[in-house]
């Protein structure tokens, strides 16, 4: 009897709605777990790579030595792509001066563009993925809820057509309405933390990344060498004229 009520039962039993919400809750939860795996790994890596290129960065006599860094190493993280963007726009301009209309405004705002720019960028490069994971966190138990809506009404009919709610009638649809509840849970709830972890991650990098922009244009524009990316962090406010990212 137990045999008989099994997952595999289970399966024999699904008609095509059935399987249809199976394998959509089977393919959000593959997609899900793809990209949590895969950012999870990106993530760690870039980390380890963003360590080694500040401390190389801060231990660097001038920009120039930065520069030299630059051009024979590959820029493999954000903050080395960011220096490599304001090191070229600091060359440009000071090269074509106020002759392009890209720096029409001058350098300074100038630069501070270039940098937005670059930030905008990674911002919408760790972003990427995301919304598919937070889909399947949402999406996953209403739609393990349609499934148990629809084992119930097997259930039902079950009952109407033997005219008895015998357990031998009833079990098999009320297996399948637990099945797809337990099933859209599973694939909900790992989704959920995920992306939660994620948003976590990408504001505490995209504030040092910030932070570090504005060590860059006043290493750049200034020369005075502020070291706030390895401690407290601040936004990216060097020029009044330039409104604030919303």
């Amino acid at each position: 009897m137990e045999q008989g009520l099994g997952f595999a039962n289970f399966l024999t039993q699904v008609d095509g709605v059935g399987i249809s919400v199976l394998v959509l809750l089977l393919s959000l939860s593959v997609a899900s777990w793809y990209l949590i795996l895969t950012k999870s790994i990106a993530n760690f890596l870039e980390r380890r790579r963003v360590e080694v290129f500040l401390k190389r960065f801060w231990n660097a006599d001038s920009l120039q030595d930065v520069n030299s860094t630059l051009n024979s190493g590959s820029t493999n993280n954000a903050f080395a792509q960011l220096a490599r963007l304001a090191l070229d726009a600091a060359a440009d301009s000071e090269k074509h001066g106020l002759q392009k209309l890209a720096a029409a405004g001058g350098a300074s705002e100038f630069i501070t563009r270039v940098l937005r720019n670059g930030i905008d960028q990674e911002a919408t490069r760790v972003e990427n993925g995301l919304t598919i994971i937070a889909s399947a966190g949402s999406a996953a138990p209403y739609i393990g809820l349609f499934g148990t809506v629809w084992g119930i009404y097997h259930a039902l009919v079950q009952i109407g057509l033997s005219g008895q709610g015998t357990l031998d009638k009833v079990a098999g649809p009320v297996g399948e309405a637990l099945i797809m509840t337990a099933l859209g849970l599973a694939v909900a709830i790992p989704a959920v933390l995920a992306y939660n972890a994620f948003v976590r991650r990408n504001r505490i990098w995209l504030a040092r990344l910030e932070a570090f922009a504005h060590d860059l244009f006043a290493l750049i524009s200034v020369g005075a060498k502020t070291n706030s990316s390895a401690g407290e962090v601040r936004p990216l406010r060097v020029v009044p004229t330039v409104e604030g990212r919303k």
